[in-house]
């Protein structure tokens, strides 16, 4: 049994998930260009953005104008993390960003150190977005380069035809769960919908489910 255990135990093995961080702060340590990604990418999924530092670029002392993050330009401390549900370092100073790291690690608190992986709790992937279709690619921090390249092949292969093809899926199962019927007839329907002939139907202009009736 506990051979079993083992076997199904991955040291170091990344566990993938998508976070809901609307409304969670996150704090971000740096606010140059690399900062900029980074922050841009918390503030599209709703969250409270606090930037930490001295200096800021352009583009992020507009955004703390508008509103749209809250900008501290101090050096960083520990109690900037205070309520922190995650944290970025994305400084050029190797000492803060350890700082940075052995301080969320102290609190529990999940941290990316902008190109150090050893002081890491999670990767950015490389993200295909198609409206609510989000196809992530890591490589766990060994290549960025290939990820980068594989977002590049999976964006030809999934246009943005997605987006409208997830939007009209989403649609569908809503109405199909204010319906009375049987659990497993609405998983059949689901799944048709979900096929390559339904999305077939759909590039030639037909709704998708019409055909599938």
């Amino acid at each position: 049994m506990k051979e079993r255990r083992a076997a199904h135990r991955a040291p170091g093995e990344l566990f993938p998930l998508f976070l809901k961080l609307a409304g969670r702060r996150a704090v971000v340590v740096g606010a140059g260009r690399v900062a900029e990604g980074k922050i841009a990418g918390l503030v599209r999924c709703g969250a409270n953005v606090c930037v930490v530092a001295p200096r800021a670029s352009a583009r992020v002392r507009a955004w703390a104008r508008g509103g749209v993050l809250s900008w501290k330009k101090q050096r960083f401390e520990p109690r900037h993390l205070q309520g922190a549900f995650l944290a970025v370092a994305a400084t050029s100073s190797s000492a803060v960003q350890e700082a940075v790291f052995q301080e969320a690690r102290r609190r529990g608190i999940l941290c990316n150190s902008v190109d150090d992986p050893s002081h890491c709790d999670f990767y950015y992937p490389a993200v295909v977005r198609r409206g609510a279709l989000q196809i992530a690619i890591s490589t766990g921090g060994q290549s960025p380069a290939l990820a980068q390249r594989l977002r590049k092949e999976l964006g030809r292969q999934f246009g943005p035809e997605f987006a409208r093809w997830v939007a009209e899926l989403g649609a569908v199962r809503q109405r199909l769960f204010a319906q009375p019927m049987p659990a497993e007839r609405r998983r059949r329907l689901l799944h048709r919908l979900a096929s390559a002939r339904a999305f077939a139907a759909l590039l030639a202009g037909r709704k998708a489910h019409r055909n599938l009736r």
